[in-house]
């Protein structure tokens, strides 16, 4: 089957997304399809940054075609982020690939803007298209203005098949926008247990060694984690913490650990092949986020034996379980979450108990093979089949989107 895969800033830039894709990529070329992935990047200095830009790199066995996303990077141009421009980029690329040789189908990375692209170009193609809902999607795209509300809209209800990576975000996406439940297909999140694992040679000692990895942004909670150190701090409970990731909030993070006066370790990019170490060399996971599609994160830590504390949020609850396999407070609760890493830090047998828990759990059910599969088996269900175009391909213009200021926020 010959698949067009569009992503949305993959490698290098720093996401969920990027390692998501890359193994995605990996299971679809093994099985011996035909893949080209069309990528936009930002290369402009704030959007590197933020994510860490340029184009995407080679990947075995994929055609890979990068496309600048220079209406994303005019934010602070007159009108602000023109995502119309790279909707009609994208659109245009897809399909002067398929007039070269045809797709069989259509996958986005993403409702808005990937999958309203992929969506306008199936009009021309005439082939079916698969849409997989991120973290964004659910969470705010489509609660910031009228364009991008109608853009999900058309996404949801008309692509051939919805993805989402479990159920409690499955039903924010349902009471947000009013989509009905059984539109989606539940494909959760994997992690490759061949690179992401525990030490051969497990540390005992203090002080613990908390981590924090990924997007480093006030809605993963990593302004709420160095809050809750402080207090800590004024407990006497011992720790080392590091903060591994950029991302829209890094200086702000920087400035809140002086203000505070905490020896917070700050490691900047983390390269995806780098990060397996970074979870090896840590006692416990920290991820005090308010929402997620599916953490990829607290899976890599789960595959790496760690015992995590996190959050009762959406995309978390549906993996972790508080007092099993982690320890989850309310999002936002910063004494809780102080309390939380002090009862982890001062119980040995928890910890072990915790991470063994969690490790075992993710070798039986996350694993990239199952879930590429139940993937490959939405395209066979699908081959042949025709997109449903009945929408308006027009959208309404609503200039007032805040994202059009801060394009980095959707």
């Amino acid at each position: 089957m010959r698949v067009l895969f569009c992503s949305r800033r993959f490698w290098p830039a720093i996401s969920g997304i990027s390692v998501y894709a890359e193994n995605l990529l990996r299971e679809l070329v093994g099985a011996g399809h035909d893949v080209t992935m069309v990528s936009q990047y930002r290369a402009d200095a704030a959007g590197t940054r933020v994510y860490g830009g340029g184009p995407p790199p080679d990947v075995a066995g994929v055609t890979v075609i990068g496309r600048r996303s220079l209406g994303e990077e005019a934010f602070g141009e007159a009108g602000g982020a023109d995502f119309e421009r790279d909707v009609e980029d994208m659109v245009a690329t897809i399909l002067a690939e398929h007039h070269r040789q045809p797709f069989d189908i259509l996958h986005a990375q993403y409702g808005y803007p990937n999958g309203w692209a992929v969506l306008l170009a199936a009009r021309e193609a005439g082939v079916p298209v698969v849409v997989s809902i991120q973290g964004g999607d659910g969470h705010w795209v489509g609660s910031c203005c009228e364009t991008h509300r109608q853009a999900m809209l058309r996404v949801l209800d008309h692509a051939n098949a919805l993805l989402i990576g479990c159920d409690s975000f499955a039903m924010e996406v349902v009471e947000r926008l009013g989509v009905a439940r059984e539109r989606f297909t539940v494909v959760p999140g994997a992690v490759d247990t061949t690179q992401f694992h525990p030490p051969a040679d497990p540390r005992e000692g203090s002080p613990l060694r908390l981590l924090y990895h990924g997007r480093v942004d006030r809605r993963k909670g990593v302004l709420d984690f160095l809050e809750a150190l402080a207090l800590l701090r004024g407990q006497d409970v011992p720790f080392a913490a590091t903060v591994s990731g950029i991302g829209p909030d890094l200086d702000a993070a920087r400035d809140l650990a002086a203000q505070l006066a905490l020896d917070v370790r700050f490691t900047g990019y983390a390269d995806y092949h780098a990060a397996p170490a970074l979870y090896r060399e840590a006692d416990l996971f920290v991820s005090p986020t308010y929402a997620e599609g599916f953490s990829n994160t607290i899976l890599e830590a789960m595959a790496s034996g760690l015992p995590t504390v996190s959050c009762r949020a959406v995309g978390v609850v549906d993996c972790l379980r508080d007092g099993e396999n982690g320890l989850l407070v309310e999002p936002g609760d910063v004494p809780a979450l102080a309390a939380a890493l002090k009862r982890v830090i001062g119980d040995p047998a928890l910890r072990r108990r915790l991470g063994a828990t969690a490790l075992e759990e993710c070798r039986r059910t996350y694993s990239w093979a199952a879930v590429g599969r139940q993937i490959m088996e939405t395209y066979a269900a699908l081959a042949g089949t025709a997109p449903d175009t009945r929408f308006d391909p027009v959208l309404p213009r609503d200039p007032s989107c805040r994202f059009r200021a801060a394009p980095h926020l959707l």
